[in-house]
Parts: C-alpha cells; structure tokens; sequence
C-alpha cells in the first residue's frame, strides 16, 4: 500500500516503539482491521529490524509498514533491507531526505520551527512531521497553516486520544500517536481486547469530524 495515502486514509500514523514480543502481529493486525493502514517501528526499539521484516512480511498487502526514529541514512539503508516502505525521523537532514529522493521512498522529517518546516518541504518531504506536537498543541500548528498553506502536517508527540481531532481540526493532514494507544505494558496487563477497544474510540475519534 502506497505510505502517504495510507496515512491520509486512517488520519493517524501509528507508532510501535518498544518490545512487543510474539504478540506484535496481534496488536498489528488489531490496528489493521479497526482501520490503521500506516504502522511506524521506531529504530530505537529492541530488535527493530526484525519486527520491521515480521510485519512487512505478514501486512504486505494490507498496510504501509515504516521505520521511525531514523537518524542517520545507513539505519535508512537497513530498515529498507528489512522491508520497511517510508522513514520518518525527529529532525530534518538534508541526507536522509537525498537518499529518500534517490530511492524512490517516502520520507517525513521532523520539523518545528518555520525554517525547518520549509527546509524539509523545499528537500521533497512527502510530510512534515511537527514534532513535538505538545505543549505548543492545535494552535500553533493553525498558525503555521497560514505561511505553509501547501505543507502537509503530521503532528507527533504528545498527541493522545483526546486531543487528536483537535489537531486534525487546526489543519493536520492525519496524526502521529505511539505509546498514548500503543503502549507494551497496558497491553500485557490490560490484554488485547481492552487494545481493540481503545483502537476502535481513537479511530472514532478522528473520524467524526
């Protein structure tokens, strides 16, 4: 599946970072079916490249599997080899944004301020990721929409799911959120039904606007 339509199409970006264990497909596949389309492993995760080749490997068809957390363009040049399809990183670099161009994948830099924001988007980000999100919140991000009207945003960082429409309704493009839904000890003592139901609010969240 094609990384930025399926983050437009699901509105959120779903970030994996930590140890999921033999439960990683599960929660994947919850993601999957209660309409997340575009899964993010962080590169700072324990064995984030096996998980990035598990859920490439079992999702395909089905969804855009990414590498997030990529500060450098060899971890680039990995996570591609493991199967990831888009690179997301905190920060921008003209570099990792080169390679991305040379490669033919989609990358979305972190940016915060309004030179970063259009030094990512003049470099060819397919998104820019405003990171942090919080504590600035939906407006700062509705004051950026004024100067970079063309910009698609990605708000991450602090984004929960109380506060992600709000972000969609201050001009996001879709949402960045991690361990506010995804969270590998909720899930060990909470289980995977609880999971389900917290994917399916969030997911209803971002779509009654």
């Amino acid at each position: 599946m094609e990384p930025i339509q399926a983050i437009r199409e699901s509105r959120a970006l779903i970030i994996m970072r930590g140890e999921f264990g033999d439960r990683l497909e599960d929660i994947a596949r919850i993601l999957v079916e209660e309409g997340f389309l575009a899964i993010e492993v962080a590169m700072n995760s324990p064995r984030a490249l096996e998980q990035i080749a598990r859920l490439a490997l079992a999702f395909k068809d089905r969804a855009a599997i990414g590498a997030g957390t990529v500060l450098l363009v060899e971890e680039a040049q990995r996570a591609l080899e493991a199967g990831a399809c888009f690179l997301v990183s905190p920060h921008t670099d003209e570099a990792l944004l080169a390679f991305g161009r040379k490669v033919g994948i989609p990358v979305i830099p972190g940016a915060f301020t309004p030179s970063e924001i259009w030094r990512a988007h003049q470099n060819g980000a397919a998104m820019v990721k405003i990171f942090p999100a919080m504590p600035s919140g939906p407006e700062y991000l509705r004051n950026l929409r004024g100067p970079f009207s063309d910009v698609p945003f990605l708000p991450t960082g602090g984004i929960t799911v109380e506060n992600a429409a709000a972000f969609l309704r201050a001009g996001a493009i879709a949402v960045g959120i991690g361990s506010a839904l995804v969270n590998s000890q909720a899930i060990a003592s909470e289980g995977l039904v609880r999971f389900r139901e917290a994917c399916r609010r969030f997911s209803r969240a971002l779509r009654e606007l």
